[in-house]
């Protein structure tokens, strides 16, 4: 993830619009996938008139708060709410992070016209209890109101989503690097950030020497700085780092990170006083342990690199550091790695822990060492200036790098005989430009140097072809060779749906049946009685005097005949076509269970055919689909099936596809439930799906219960908890269904599995349960539900 705020700092793009800039950057080859915005519309800077206290809440106050253009009412429960502050307002229409938006309405009978946020709220911020207990956010006083609120933070952000190809080296992967790429395509200098600082008399060398002991370090700078001041970074490097999806910790760690996303270049900071004054680089010994810095104990062998101080591990080079030289809130000197190790060792050890991290994923794929010194001379300016820290004088390092400039030769000819193009020499020029090549011409040649930056371009024509060739535009391009029409093989979009659909009933263990489009005039009428059925003027037999306008009587004959022959578990389905009206034509999908869905003599495992099991097929096939979190089921009124055992299935809330549930007794005695879709309903435009992947951290699962009316659905008390439940909540699962005298015949109890988890971190059990009992408040709050203690 690329933050333009920060690609800024180093080239002048005060003139681009971004998204017509990701275009032209994904036409010269770097693919950007998603231009993500992170400013939240309709937020404002106001200025609290009035606060007083809410006649029916012993907590929530209601207040008068003046947004520039006019003075609204809105009620807040934040417990340093007063009169005369500037604070964060969310107006209607404003969608918070959560997908939560804000909307006008009542909160115990008073109005409220929108929401004054915390910085937490807005996702400025974690959401832990200390800054929950902080309340909202209290702004300076000459804040300017009606001010959009994250102009006046220097919040908001144009985020980049990079699909970087495997072979396309860190250039891509860092800031200055993309800086340059951006450069190279709109022909405009990169500009290197500030990196001078002070030294003081005292020398590193003095203080602390190198050993390394193994050919896969190549490269190893270190500098000291002391009298550091460990605290809260610049607005500036913490907004940074947000950007890019880390969370800041103080000055010390989050110039480090800092670092890296501008360079590319992984740095470690070591407290000096816990290392001592001695670090050897070596190969790690089979079955050495090393407790990290994430408090796991991980065993090392023959092929990691470690760090030490002449006798323990101080760290897994390239992966993490241990947890026996970590940077507090104590430490005062720090000695800093700028580094380069073998990339191939990198990457088993960090697969091998499952350790792969920003910084290991910036080994793996190689490192410029005039970056590597780049880094750390950035990294004491910024201690300097953010830690007040003082640079010890010289440098302690060990340089085995490979240092030969790569340099091809090659002529315009060539480059046009690679790319089919009729470039001439001055467009070859101009490209190169571009590019920031260093290049001379001599006798009708080009002699051209690689940056040391560009360790994916190798030393062949072909890769300098390539790069003029995706700058040039790749849709300028001949076609040199002859074009044969050709048609690609496969099914029209319909029937490739309907096969998919019929592919995916089979996965659930359903088995196909085939049945007459003719039925009796009876069974045609059965359902949909509000479409007129389509009689065949001279049918062969009564039997066969009627399109069917549904399949379901089909499936109740099907039913039937095997049952006769001792089936007594039957799960089928049928794809196929519905008549009715004038001769209107409709793809349906049509299910019937008939006793158990799955059983199991050997287990002893049989699971009846029901109304859930029905539904949860459903929800598999819609989610199939693409149509999660699109559909919905509400009590239908289907006169053939049986009431209160039954559902109607709805698209966005809006447009009926299906139903489903149990043939109603007056039809057929027997327990047997039946599903009928609408294929063509549900074939819509839906967004391609999205590979999401499992947390390496932890989750925490809890239990409630909660006591409600027989009137509430699960759905609705799902929905309230969605609300309440924040990023953290990543599923709810209903696993217990309650009647009975012990809670009210006219009540329920519905119990839920929660599951909370990060895909960036491991949660703490405090974080959660301040999520945990914000749900309980919202559920019992909006739905007269009580939480079962029993």
């Amino acid at each position: 993830m690329i933050s333009m705020n920060f690609v800024k700092d180093y080239i002048d793009l005060k003139d681009q619009d971004l998204e017509e800039l990701a275009n032209k950057v994904t036409k010269a080859g770097i693919n950007v996938e998603h231009v993500i915005n992170t400013k939240i519309n309709n937020l404002v800077v106001g200025e609290v008139k009035t606060c007083i206290n809410h006649p029916d809440s012993d907590h929530l106050h209601i207040c008068t708060v003046d947004i520039g253009k006019e003075v609204i009412k809105i009620v807040c429960g934040a417990p340093n709410v007063k009169e005369g502050i500037k604070v964060i307002v969310a107006l209607p229409g404003a969608v918070l992070p959560g997908n939560f938006e804000i909307k006008k309405g009542k909160i115990r009978g008073e109005e409220s016209n929108g929401m004054i946020c915390a910085l937490f709220e807005l996702g400025l911020e974690e959401k832990t209890e200390e800054n929950y207990n902080k309340g909202i956010e209290i702004l300076k006083e000459d804040a300017p109101v009606g001010m959009d609120a994250f102009e006046y933070l220097g919040k908001g952000d144009t985020l980049y989503d990079l699909d970087v190809h495997k072979h396309k080296n860190n250039d891509c992967r860092y800031h200055i690097g993309f800086a340059y790429e951006i450069g190279t395509i709109i022909g405009r200098k990169v500009t290197l950030p500030e990196a001078s600082y002070k030294e003081i008399k005292e020398s590193i060398k003095d203080n602390f020497k190198l050993d390394v002991k193994t050919e896969n370090c190549t490269y190893y700078k270190s500098k000291m700085v002391t009298d550091l001041v460990v605290g809260e970074s610049p607005d500036f490097i913490k907004n940074r780092l947000i950007s890019c999806g880390m969370r800041p910790i103080n000055n010390i760690v989050d110039i480090s990170n800092y670092v890296m996303l501008e360079y590319g270049q992984p740095l470690h900071f070591f407290d000096k006083d816990k290392l001592g004054n001695e670090i050897v680089v070596r190969m790690a010994k089979d079955e050495e342990k090393v407790t990290t810095l994430d408090e796991e104990e991980r065993t090392l062998t023959s092929d990691d690199i470690v760090i030490t101080d002449g006798k323990k591990v101080v760290a897994i080079a390239g992966v993490m550091g241990a947890l026996n030289t970590d940077v507090d809130n104590n430490t005062k000197t720090v000695l800093i790695e700028s580094a380069i190790f073998n990339a191939t060792n990198i990457r088993k050890t960090a697969r091998r822990l499952n350790l792969r991290s920003e910084a290991s994923l910036r080994y793996e794929k190689g490192l410029n060492f005039e970056y590597t010194d780049k880094a750390l001379d950035r990294a004491c300016y910024l201690l300097e200036k953010y830690a007040s820290g003082k640079v010890l004088s010289d440098k302690v390092e060990y340089d085995n790098e490979e240092k030969k400039e790569k340099v091809v030769t090659f002529k315009t000819e060539k480059i046009n005989s690679l790319l089919g193009l009729d470039l001439t020499d001055k467009d070859v020029e101009e490209q190169l430009k571009k590019l920031d090549f260093e290049y001379e011409i001599k006798d009708g040649s080009f002699k051209t140097i690689i940056p040391r930056r560009r360790l994916d371009i190798e030393e062949n024509v072909n890769d300098i072809a390539e790069e003029i060739g995706r700058l040039y535009g790749y849709y300028n391009l001949k076609n040199t060779l002859p074009i044969l029409p050709t048609k690609k093989g496969a099914y029209e979009h319909s029937i490739e749906f309907r096969k998919n659909i019929s592919k995916r009933c089979r996965s659930l263990g359903l088995d196909e049946t085939r049945t007459y489009s003719l039925v009796d005039q009876k069974s045609a009428n059965m359902f949909y009685t509000d479409r007129e059925t389509i009689l065949i003027p001279k049918p062969m037999s009564s039997d066969r005097s009627a399109l069917r306008k549904t399949m379901i009587p089909s499936m109740l004959d099907v039913i039937k005949y095997n049952k006769s022959r001792g089936l007594k578990d039957i799960s089928i389905y049928e794809v196929s076509k519905v008549f009715y009206d004038d001769f209107k034509e409709e793809n349906h999908l049509a299910i019937a269970l008939y006793g158990n869905y799955i059983s199991s003599k050997w287990q002893g495992i049989n699971i009846k055919g029901d109304f859930y099991v029905l539904k949860g097929i459903t929800e598999k096939i819609l989610d199939y689909i693409g149509l999660k979190n699109r559909y919905s089921f509400v009590i239908s009124d289907e006169e053939s099936l049986h009431p209160g055992i039954s559902a109607d299935i709805m698209i966005d809330n809006k447009n009926k596809v299906g139903f489903l549930g149990r043939i109603h007794p007056k039809i057929n005695k027997d327990d047997i439930y039946v599903l009928e879709l609408s294929l063509d309903k549900i074939d819509v435009n839906v967004k391609p799906l999205k590979y999401k992947p499992a947390s390496k951290f932890p989750s925490i699962k809890k239990d409630l219960a909660f006591v409600v009316p027989k009137t509430i659905t699960s759905e609705e008390i799902e929905k309230a908890i969605k609300r309440a439940g924040s990023r953290l909540l990543t599923n709810i699962e209903l696993f217990d269904l309650y009647e009975g005298e012990n809670i009210g015949l006219d009540n329920k109890s519905l119990a839920y599995n929660l599951t909370f988890s990060s895909l960036e971190r491991t949660l703490t059990d405090e974080e959660v349960t301040i999520v945990f009992n914000n749900i309980i408040k919202e559920v019992e709050s909006k739905l007269d539900a009580k939480l079962r203690s029993n």
